[in-house]
């Protein structure tokens, strides 16, 4: 078994997910009193949040890539970062890395194309659905990725930072989110691009939309190469 090196705390509510389902997933598989050998770096998100609304992020890069930097020095076999939009910066990070750092994006993609599915609607921070560095990944896997229009997506950050990212769940955020993917047009499916949006709903919520969460589908990526690698 390998040793997963976690680059957490963005915020610590979706690194406990993490957390939570890499040792309930490698039980699920090997049984008895199994875990997994895990590495956390948690990162002090105030820290975080504050130079990505200044439009600092190669400061926000050099956090990433020492705490990177810390989890290969104290023995970990590879890297997850527990966030989606931080991966805007993964050539940052990776710099000066030489173990492997497993994309949650190309997570999600594989996943998506496991499902057959072409159109895909992409929920996450304002950082996530705009810029092209999560949705290039998508698209080069020939799937098609709808966004939200600029007032749902200012709605859909705001309610990700003032409410999800310190554990506040919502009835009228919930429904809000269900009604900006239910008008999303001809979505097939909706990936959860936010590590914290599970938290506010799940497949449950939907009869016609397949739910990717990326926090599931990247926990349990890592767990898989754990084990088989």
């Amino acid at each position: 078994m390998k040793t997963i090196g976690l680059i957490g705390g963005m915020s610590w509510e979706s690194t406990l997910l993490y957390y939570k389902i890499i040792n309930q997933y490698t039980n699920e598989l090997l049984g008895g009193q199994n875990n997994a050998k895990s590495i956390i770096y948690t990162v002090n998100f105030e820290e975080i949040e504050k130079l990505q609304h200044q439009n600092k992020w190669d400061e926000a890069g050099k956090i990433l890539h020492n705490a990177a930097l810390s989890l290969q020095n104290a023995g970990a076999d590879f890297i997850i970062l527990s966030t989606n939009t931080m991966h805007k910066l993964l050539p940052q990070i990776k710099q000066n890395i030489n173990i492997p750092f497993l994309h949650i994006a190309q997570a999600t993609a594989n996943e998506i194309k496991a499902n057959n599915i072409k159109r895909i609607g992409l929920l996450g921070t304002r950082f996530t659905m705009e810029e092209d560095f999560y949705k290039q990944i998508l698209i080069n896997e020939n799937i098609d990725v709808v966004i939200p229009n600029k007032q749902d997506m200012e709605i859909i950050h705001k309610i990700i930072y003032n409410e999800l990212c310190l554990g506040s769940i919502k009835d009228d955020s919930k429904q809000i989110f269900i009604d900006i993917i239910n008008k999303m047009d001809k979505i097939e499916g909706i990936i959860l691009g936010c590590t914290e949006i599970g938290l506010l709903i799940n497949q449950n919520d939907f009869n016609n939309i397949k739910v990717f969460d990326t926090t599931q589908i990247h926990a349990k990526q890592a767990v898989k190469y754990a084990l088989n690698n």
